[in-house]
């Protein structure tokens, strides 16, 4: 398994370029030059003057604009997710207007198949990571995406894939860490020294694709700027992929 293909926005709806050959032969795709900065500018400035309207998660470790299900999952808030995902939807289209259908048209490019939201779920929404906090510190929890596949997923392997832009860089650090290590039912992995790693240095308006299967990890970062980027998950459903964050 090679580490990080790193591709032009340009690049991915050519005929020489096929996102499933590339992701079966790397850790991680990023995609370079998919939103415009000025873009990425206006709709952090617009998170961060939201503040208010942020969820806080596992005691303000980390934040949300939009729920996220694993957020709610973990604290056993299920139920508040699926009641909320109408408003919280509502709250994130009036805030970055645009911004959830242009991370499900991106994925279409790159998928080169429908992405349509993932009835009852919340839309492609936004991670936090504030500047000093914990996983600022001690980086993030070492994970694989996977609480949002149901069963039925789970065990027929359904492809799914872990959507991210980044909106607003740390001044240091806070890459994303990638293992050669897919989801076998553990659920607390530990990366073992042996195991190949790449490391995915985001640019402001760069999107990284991982399989949501893949073992990963928000590396540590230093300064006074918040790590702040948007998440879409996909699965492989008869229709086509549906998408939740």
């Amino acid at each position: 398994m090679n580490g990080m293909l790193e591709v032009n926005a340009s690049q991915i709806e050519g005929p020489r370029f096929s996102f499933f050959d590339a992701i079966g032969q790397h850790l991680a795709v990023l995609v370079k030059g998919v939103l415009p900065p000025e873009k990425c500018q206006l709709w952090s400035h617009s998170v961060t003057n939201a503040r208010e309207d942020w969820t806080p998660n596992f005691g303000g470790v980390q934040f949300t604009f939009g729920r996220a299900w694993y957020t709610h999952l973990e604290e056993d808030r299920s139920d508040l997710y699926f009641a909320r995902a109408a408003s919280s939807d509502a709250l994130v289209e009036a805030t970055l207007p645009g911004m959830q259908q242009s991370m499900r048209d991106f994925g279409a490019r790159l998928l080169r198949f429908a992405v349509m939201p993932r009835a009852s779920w919340c839309g492609p929404g936004v991670h936090i990571f504030p500047s000093g906090g914990l996983v600022a510190k001690s980086g993030g929890e070492v994970h694989f995406d996977t609480e949002g596949l149901e069963n039925e997923h789970l065990g027929e392997r359904r492809p799914a894939f872990t959507i991210v832009a980044m909106l607003q860089k740390p001044a240091s650090g806070g890459e994303l860490r990638v293992w050669d290590r897919l989801f076998d039912g553990e659920l607390f992995p530990k990366p073992a020294s042996s195991l190949a790693m790449a490391e995915v240095h985001y640019q402001v308006g760069s999107i990284a694709v991982i399989d949501s299967y893949r073992m990963h990890q928000i590396a540590p970062f230093a300064g006074e700027i918040d790590r702040i980027s948007i998440t879409m998950h996909v699965v492989l459903e008869a229709d086509g992929w549906h998408a939740w964050f």
